[in-house]
């Protein structure tokens, strides 16, 4: 069974600048990380392949400094990975995200499942895995909460649903989303960090996609564009409040009155 893991770079603070003419967030020199939803989806592909055999791969579409969550994924246990790297990406919406993704997947090949983590923490939408299985014509389940059996060709799962958890069973190949309570990602190994090679990561560019159109990419692919984006405004004022239970709470009371919070 071949699995492929779509992973992400994202900042590794809330402290971002943003652009004042693009309105994106500036990514160069912000010290990044990978995606903790991701990491529960890698740790879904390992523990299948484990389970029923099989290779894991990952991409990621980003900057090339992106190379380092592959390099991760690889030392969580990854044969190896992708990097969908190329400036006409720049500036991409979800809609556009997740186009360039599903071209980087057709040109690695076929797979029998694609997992994505539930959203990020970047752009928080939760939408690109559902679009990326549109775009190639694959099933899709998001909230994924456990994978069951894997066996005639389908996998039987349990999903969230916003008032309920259901079981289904899911022809393959599809795409799966999966919540953060699927299970714990295993840590990634020292030792193969030192083994990993070049050669265990390729780059692809935007010459190497089979659609040539530079208005599916990018700014020019985006469906949405952003009016107006900042970073929220940080408010270090506090009162402290002395005194016994019932001081603290006559002056708790006094300040949210004072506020005009009630």
């Amino acid at each position: 069974m071949k699995i492929l893991v779509c992973i992400k770079q994202v900042p590794g603070s809330s402290n971002v600048e943003v652009d004042p003419v693009t309105s994106v967030l500036k990514r160069d020199g912000v010290a990044s990380k990978m995606n903790p939803y991701d990491l529960y989806a890698i740790e879904t592909a390992l523990s299948l392949t484990e389970k029923y055999g099989g290779s894991v791969e990952t991409v990621t579409m980003g900057p090339p400094q992106a190379k380092s969550v592959i390099v991760e994924s690889i030392c969580m246990g990854a044969q190896r990975g992708c990097v969908l790297s190329d400036r006409k990406f720049a500036g991409a919406d979800v809609l556009a995200t997740a186009y360039t993704i599903s071209q980087g997947i057709q040109k690695l090949g076929d797979f029998d499942l694609i997992l994505c983590g539930k959203q990020t923490t970047d752009g928080d939408t939760a939408q690109v895995g559902a679009e990326v299985a549109e775009y190639l014509g694959l099933p899709n389940v998001a909230n994924v909460l456990g994978i069951d059996e894997i066996a005639d060709g389908k996998v039987t799962l349990s999903a969230s649903l916003d008032d309920r958890n259901v079981t289904m069973s899911v022809k393959l190949p599809c795409v799966l989303s999966v919540d953060g309570d699927i299970n714990t990602p295993r840590l990634p190994s020292y030792k193969v960090k030192q083994t990993v090679t070049d050669d265990l990561v390729r780059f692809i560019s935007f010459a190497d996609f089979e659609d040539q159109d530079e208005n599916h990419y990018g700014l020019n692919g985006s469906a949405t564009q952003v009016e107006r984006i900042f970073p929220p405004e940080k408010n270090t004022q506090r009162s402290t409040i002395v005194g016994n239970a019932a001081a603290q709470a006559e002056g708790l009371f006094s300040l949210i009155c004072d506020k005009k919070l009630l």
